[in-house]
């Protein structure tokens, strides 16, 4: 199987080439315009098949699969071009920055029948896949940063994007209310908080940008047991007492945070000849560009 990889940024060299390097059956190729990063990736991955963009790239070689790792505003372009090519593609979150670069994508994945994933890893962490037929009706998860408050839309669509997706993955129930609630000062997003409900549960998912400390916690509350997952590392389980546990030494960081079991995943559709796009797309998005509306509106009083 040929794949194309383009972006390769710090996200590329630490979640996806380490995995996607080791599986045995990909003919790797590397595409991005600089050459110095170019040929670094190329030597520590050991990628002999180097392009100077992803144009050169498919003007050279067909290729089964794409994964782009770009920066957030080079990704219509990139995912565009791939779609063209009826190039099955994963890019990294978000798909676009504004809900209507997504739907645009989305419409031509559609009509150009090619399979679309965008990488939404807790998906796939297994601390975080494993809870979600424990039976909760309360979900909790918390996402905060040190000193980073940052415009409505950068915050959202490329940070907060993953608690969103969170909540939508565990809710045990469709959706039946929706609140949001932000702080804007200076027209920078300080704090975030959403809250999901249906019936009999509501999920709650919160941000704060000028915390103490970068962290990341989940709980996940129902039938007199507690679940706590911390950085995406620790696990609690409280039913009366507390029992730890913590990711293996000999566990990699890869699997821990969901990136092994989610290339996997795209790369069983792209054998299995998918062509369908991923049906959490939308309505993760469709959220985040109500909460950016939100935001605005409130530095607008």
């Amino acid at each position: 199987m040929r794949v194309l990889v383009t972006g390769l940024g710090d996200i590329a060299r630490k979640a996806y080439l380490p995995v996607l390097s080791t599986v045995p059956d990909l003919e790797l190729h590397l595409a991005t315009r600089d050459q110095d990063v170019l040929r670094e990736a190329g030597r520590a991955f050991r990628v002999p098949n180097l392009h100077a963009g992803i144009e050169q790239a498919l003007a050279a070689v067909t290729f089964d699969a794409a994964f782009v790792h770009a920066s957030t505003d080079a990704h219509p372009s990139l995912v565009g071009t791939l779609l063209e090519h009826r190039v099955p593609t994963f890019v990294d979150k978000p798909l676009a920055d504004t809900l209507d670069r997504v739907r645009q994508l989305v419409s031509l994945a559609e009509r150009r029948d090619t399979l679309l994933k965008v990488g939404f890893n807790r998906r796939f962490a297994p601390d975080y896949a494993g809870l979600r037929e424990v039976g909760a009706d309360l979900i909790v998860m918390e996402k905060h940063r040190h000193r980073q408050p940052d415009t409505p839309r950068r915050v959202v669509f490329d940070d907060f994007i993953h608690v969103v997706d969170t909540l939508l993955f565990l809710a045990p129930a469709p959706i039946q209310r929706r609140t949001i609630e932000t702080h804007v000062e200076q027209g920078l997003l300080k704090a975030v908080t959403l809250v999901l409900a249906g019936d009999g549960y509501t999920a709650i998912g919160t941000m704060h940008r000028d915390s103490g400390l970068d962290e990341e916690r989940l709980d996940v509350i129902g039938n007199g047991v507690r679940h706590s997952v911390r950085n995406i590392a620790e696990t609690v389980r409280s039913a009366g007492t507390e029992c730890r546990h913590r990711r293996g030494d000999w566990i990699s960081v890869g699997h821990q945070r969901g990136f092994e079991a989610m290339c996997a995943d795209f790369l069983l559709a792209v054998r299995e000849r998918r062509s369908t796009v991923e049906a959490d797309i939308l309505p993760t998005h469709e959220i985040c560009e109500a909460i950016v509306a939100r935001a605005d509106a409130q530095s607008q009083d």
